[in-house]
């Protein structure tokens, strides 16, 4: 495990040159009465989509985050991430993410696998030092009778199948048959899953993620996977006509 850690923990000190400094972030979210329904969250701000259902193995360096470690572990094990990053700020929606596996390291370091559990909005800043703390309240999607949930399903799936085939096909990978990707999940749970995989379009994701209309998801995620296979089929076929030496 030693040089996959490795691996894991350089692409995260690349990803995450983060501060505590939550300036404006704050901005949109000035500290006000809390709902009876908020509840009070340690928030994590990453460059990354967190997904329900995804696992997001990081490691602890800065100081303020190790101290929201050492009080998340002997209290819930829970913490929110938000997407930030220079071009496009700070979210307002993230995910809760559990801890499911923590090391110790030299130095008070921390190295941890977590878990994407639920959605939720920040609603006001209760403090930015020594890390952001948020009341929120949950979010969940509303109910959608209105559209053939299943059908719409089966058809991600079947765009998500070709653009794993045509993938494999231009690196050169096996083709192996997919079969079943979405496990028997109902399709809200499969939509975080698909939108899981939209890796570098974090803008995509993060639209993906405050969606609360599981019909209006699985229509964008069709049409992003229609779009990436587009792209993916004329670029076998420039492969096919002018093939590598």
């Amino acid at each position: 495990m030693g040089e996959k850690k490795y691996e894991i923990e350089k692409k995260f000190r690349r990803l995450s040159p983060l501060r505590c400094s939550a300036s404006s972030f704050q901005e949109k979210h000035r500290a006000g009465p809390a709902k009876s329904d908020d509840v009070e969250l340690p928030l994590f701000p990453l460059p990354l989509v967190l997904f329900l259902g995804s696992v997001l193995p990081l490691q602890i360096f800065e100081f303020c985050y190790r101290i929201m470690m050492h009080t998340l572990l002997h209290t819930n094990l829970r913490f929110g991430v938000i997407f930030s990053n220079p071009e496009f700020g700070t979210s307002g929606v993230g995910c809760v993410s559990e801890i499911v596996k923590h090391e110790r390291l030299v130095d008070d370091l921390f190295f941890i696998i977590c878990k994407g559990q639920e959605r939720f909005r920040v609603t006001s800043i209760i403090r930015t030092k020594p890390y952001l703390v948020s009341e929120v309240n949950w979010r969940e999607d509303r109910p959608s009778n209105d559209e053939d949930l299943e059908g719409l399903a089966n058809e991600v799936e079947s765009c998500m199948k070709d653009v794993i085939r045509l993938s494999n096909r231009l690196n050169r990978k096996p083709e192996k048959e997919t079969h079943d990707l979405r496990k028997n999940l109902f399709p809200t749970p499969f939509l975080f899953f698909v939108g899981s995989t939209f890796e570098g379009a974090p803008k995509v994701q993060q639209a993906s993620l405050e969606l609360e209309d599981t019909t209006t998801r699985l229509k964008r995620e069709k049409e992003t996977l229609r779009n990436t296979l587009n792209y993916l089929s004329a670029a076998s076929t420039v492969k096919d006509v002018f093939p590598s030496p």
